[in-house]
């Protein structure tokens, strides 16, 4: 039978908890802020996570950069911080959907109102 919560699922919470308060506090590339960490995924052997982010400016570029310059920085607080016996690496990755549900929540809106008018104007 297996767990219904896995010890990877567990870590990769505490993982983002701990990326989420350390961008916002510790890290001063100006690159790197307005972000949002919307998931981790921890490999079984704890080597590697793949960290999803979003942002609420248009350009995601400088931003990966910025993260992809302080990867090393934010595992070596990571590893201080969770005292795990492998720190993973760090790899960010673009997370889109919020920004795909917000044009198809405004798609809905605009819908109900096309149909709302004409419902109207009959």
């Amino acid at each position: 039978m297996p767990k219904d919560y896995a010890r990877t699922d567990r870590i990769a919470e505490q993982i983002q908890r701990e990326l989420a308060q350390l961008i916002r506090l510790e890290v001063k590339d100006p690159r790197v802020h307005m972000v949002t960490i919307t998931g981790v995924e921890v490999t079984r052997d704890y080597a590697h996570a793949k960290v999803f982010y979003t942002t609420l400016e248009g350009d995601s570029s400088d931003l990966q950069k910025g993260l992809e310059r302080t990867a090393g920085f934010l595992r070596s607080k990571l590893a201080a911080a969770m005292k795990l016996r492998i720190t993973p690496q760090l790899h960010f990755t673009y997370d889109a959907s919020i920004e795909r549900g917000s044009h198809l929540s405004q798609l809905i809106d605009r819908a109900v109102a096309s149909d709302q008018s004409n419902k109207d104007s009959e």
